[in-house]
Parts: C-alpha cells; sequence; structure tokens
C-alpha cells in the first residue's frame, strides 16, 4: 500500500473527521477567549498555545489534502472554502493586517465542511440563490414603490421617518421585520392620518406574509432537493456494491459446477 493511498484513507476515515471536528471546537472556544481581558491576563500564554496548535493541525490536513488530490484539490468548492479560511489565519496581525488577523474566527465555519449535514444545508441554500435574486428583485420594487408612496403621503408629517426615499425604505424594512412597527410607527402616523393603515396593513401582507414565506419556501424546496440527490448517490453507491458483491458469488460459483477432468490413465509400459 503506498503512503498516497494511505493518507487518502486517512482523510476518508470517521475518527480523522471527528478529530478535526473536535479540534475546531477546541479553537472556537480559545478564539472566543481571546476576548476576555481577565482570561487573557492569566491564560494568554497557554491560549495563544493551543491557537497555534490547532492552526498548525490544520495546515497539515490542507497539506495531506493537496499531496493526496493534487491539482483536484482546487476543483473542489469545499476545498477551497478550507484553503482560504486556513490562509487568512496565516495572515500575520501587524500593522494594517490587524483586522484580517481578526478573521480568524472564520475557522469556526470549517464546521460546514465537515459536518455532512451542514453541507446540505449550505448547499440547499445555494442552490437556492438563482430564485432567490427574483424574489429579491420583486422585493425591491416593492419596496421602491412603497418608499415612494410614503414618502409623498407621510413625509411632510413625518420627516424622520419618511422624508426621503432613504428613510421611507428603512422605515418599511422595520415595518416588515415586525419590529415596534404599530405603536413605534404606524400608530403615531395614523393620529395624524386615520387612513394610514390602509397602506401599512396591505404592505405587511405583501411582504411578510407572502414574498418572505415564498423566499423561505425556495430555499426549503432546495434544501429538499439537496437531500434527494444525496440519497440518490447513497443509493446508487450501495446498488453498485451489491452488484460486485453479487457478481463475485456468480464468479465462484461458476467456478465451483465446473466438472473436474478425469485424471489421464498412463498405458501399462509392459504391454
Amino acid at each position: 500500500m503506498t503512503v498516497t493511498h494511505r493518507l487518502s484513507r486517512l482523510l476518508e476515515s470517521a475518527n480523522f473527521t471527528r478529530v478535526i471536528m473536535a479540534v475546531i471546537m477546541v479553537n472556537a472556544v480559545t478564539l472566543g477567549l481571546e476576548t476576555s481581558e481577565v482570561v487573557m491576563g492569566q491564560f494568554a500564554g497557554l491560549i495563544h498555545l493551543i491557537d497555534n496548535i490547532c492552526l498548525s493541525i490544520f495546515v497539515v490536513e490542507i497539506l495531506i489534502k493537496l499531496f493526496v488530490r493534487r491539482f483536484s484539490f482546487f476543483l473542489s468548492g469545499w476545498s477551497l472554502f478550507d484553503f482560504v479560511i486556513v490562509g487568512v489565519a496565516l495572515i500575520p496581525g501587524a500593522q494594517g493586517f490587524s483586522v484580517l488577523r481578526a478573521l480568524r474566527i472564520l475557522r469556526v465555519l470549517r464546521v460546514i465542511s465537515v459536518a455532512p449535514s451542514l453541507r446540505r444545508v449550505v448547499e440547499g441554500f445555494v442552490t437556492a440563490l438563482p430564485g432567490m435574486g427574483s424574489v429579491f428583485l420583486l422585493m425591491a420594487i416593492i419596496f421602491y414603490i412603497g418608499s415612494v408612496m410614503a414618502t409623498k403621503l407621510f413625509g411632510t408629517s413625518f420627516p424622520e421617518w419618511f422624508g426621503t426615499l432613504g428613510r421611507s425604505g428603512y422605515s418599511l424594512f422595520q415595518i416588515m421585520t415586525l419590529e415596534s412597527w404599530s405603536m413605534g410607527i404606524v400608530r403615531p402616523v395614523m393620529e395624524v392620518y386615520p387612513y394610514a393603515w390602509a397602506f401599512f396593513v396591505p404592505f405587511i401582507m405583501v411582504t411578510t406574509f407572502a414574498v418572505v414565506n415564498l423566499l423561505v419556501g425556495l430555499i426549503v424546496n432546495s434544501m429538499q432537493e439537496a437531500h434527494s440527490a444525496e440519497e440518490d448517490e447513497r443509493t446508487d453507491a450501495y446498488r453498485d456494491e451489491v452488484l460486485e458483491r453479487l457478481k463475485g458469488i456468480e464468479a465462484r460459483l461458476t467456478v465451483a459446477e465446473q466438472p473436474k477432468q478425469a485424471p489421464s490413465v498412463q498405458p501399462d509400459s509392459k504391454l
């Protein structure tokens, strides 16, 4: 067995995946502890040591993958994701790179590439992006129309909420999220414009209960499709394995059923 084959089996083993998952979780804890001045005042050396050990493990993992998979490593989106996350962590924290150094917490996102269930969620979300783009465009059109109407209707009396298109759009976004929309905005407006509910209630019905739920439905549908595709792949792999085993059994039975050749009889040389 070659070194490449051994390393490939190591990468695909469940124990290796569990170890990487544990390292990610430990690293997440240490990165969180670095934000505490009290903890860093007492255990700064230990926390930095653990952080460097975790980063070293991630680097070794990436190097092993590069050695085993060669150029195919860069053809996998999840491999590139891990490569970028680990690469950002290696950027020195001095001078202008201090902001990028703070992005070390992104290493926690490696949980997504390690856990199959989380990968399925992200893949479903990415699959839903084209449909989500159409929904976002529809939402933008609705918000633009609503902002223009709200500015013309309520901008004079409530310039802090609806004085400009930008303020109207932000206020309508707050209303869409149902954050203090009634007592905070709508009821004060209705004290001046009693029939303002005829604008705000349909806006909430269209945006909050229709368009947003449409967006959620697209994401859920994409996740179900990703799950079905993964199940189909597992079924195909299991079927291929069963067929290979059946072929092996058939081959052994064929060999066993072949008649044994009778030993040749040598003529008696004395005759």
